[in-house]
């Protein structure tokens, strides 16, 4: 209940931020009571995701607008398709178009890269392929649950729900085993502590200090082959994560290292928006 107030607090503020005291124009231009349809229109091939926000935009705008389609989040839409239909009053057709379209095109954009980028490993299913906390504060919740759509996995969702031991923790700490050893004790027992390396020699010691997970960050290929290599002669069951520089043409090789998972920032902080249309039916009233 508590995730579905925060939406609906960044939509009101959404709504807020673009209508602010009116639309001008749409109240200027279209009778008060007037009807009508609208479709909202696919400009290029996309993955769908964010289409519960979509609805909650126009039932905050006007409980009367009917928004209608027969697809989910994770569909794939062809150009030129009709992802939605909207009944309801022509004014609040136009007022909530903007910030209900800019919620779909920017998380239907986070899935749509998701899927391009998981196609790019499709010949090995086992390798997560994970997001980040790089997402727009406010949205994060809206954009792992759009990278899920997509085809991808979520990493943690916050601070509060995993343990990562990264550089400046270590430092903090004095060593990698020291940082590892009071993050044990801190963590309860369903927490996995994951640590950060960079090199072999970080490695050997997030190994001997009981790492349950490590971050393999900004290896070249060369290196992770044995970093995996060296961990699973010595600790086979701990998960192993790839990241740093990851693109599209990029991950198949790091893949083929034999980790467990890579997580790309990118999937949220660089997806590009997909184009989408919001139309009326001229002569249309319902």
């Amino acid at each position: 209940m508590s995730n579905l107030s925060h939406l609906d607090r960044i939509i009101a503020l959404a709504l807020a931020e673009d209508i602010g005291q009116g639309d001008v124009t749409t109240d200027a231009t279209v009778p008060a009571r007037a009807l009508g349809r609208a479709e909202v229109i696919a400009k290029q091939p996309l993955v769908l995701a964010g289409l519960d926000v979509f609805a909650r935009v126009y039932r905050q705008v006007d409980r009367r607008v009917a928004v209608v389609t027969e697809l989910t989040d994770g569909a794939e839409v062809a150009a030129g398709a009709i992802a939605l239909r909207l009944d309801g009053p022509t004014r609040a057709l136009l007022t909530g178009e903007r910030v209900a379209l800019n919620f779909l095109m920017h998380l239907s954009g986070v899935a749509t890269w998701t899927r391009r980028l998981r196609a790019a490993i499709a010949d090995r299913p086992q390798v997560k392929l994970l997001d980040t906390r790089k997402t727009l504060p406010g949205l994060r919740a809206l954009e792992k649950a759009a990278v899920v759509a997509g085809g991808g996995a979520n990493h943690r969702h916050g601070l509060f729900d995993g343990v990562l031991i990264k550089e400046n923790h270590i430092l903090a700490a004095g060593s990698i085993g020291a940082a590892i050893e009071r993050a044990r004790r801190h963590a309860h027992h369903l927490l996995r502590v994951q640590c950060e390396v960079t090199n072999l020699d970080e490695l050997d010691q997030a190994l001997a200090a009981g790492a349950d997970a490590l971050l393999l960050d900004n290896m070249d290929q060369a290196l992770l082959r044995q970093a995996v290599q060296r961990s699973r002669e010595r600790r086979p069951e701990v998960f192993l994560e790839a990241s740093g520089n990851m693109t599209a043409e990029r991950l198949p090789l790091v893949a083929a290292t034999g980790v467990d998972g890579i997580s790309v920032g990118g999937l949220t902080h660089s997806a590009p928006a997909v184009d989408l249309s919001l139309l009326l039916r001229p002569g249309v009233s319902v």
